[in-house]
């Protein structure tokens, strides 16, 4: 599963690869969460273990999709 966000007055986007087993109901709950009460942070833990915290007032949006497996580099036909 992957998670971009999108951080307020600036142009980054943060994107996550999550494990797969990542509860969707439970991700959608907590970034809920997070945008309802702006001194919340939210923590996510990548599928390599590595943890990102994003302040929840720092947040534009959120977009969560299954992991892009057919991803294509190149000008291939």
């Amino acid at each position: 599963m992957e998670i971009r966000i999108g951080i307020a007055d600036s142009p980054q986007i943060v994107e996550i690869e999550l494990a797969e087993e990542t509860d969707r109901d439970a991700l959608k709950a907590e970034v809920s969460a997070t945008l309802a009460d702006t001194t919340k942070v939210l923590w996510l833990t990548d599928r390599r273990g590595k943890e990102t915290a994003i302040p929840g007032v720092r947040i534009s949006f959120v977009e969560i999709s299954e992991a892009d497996v057919e991803r294509r580099i190149g000008f291939g036909a």
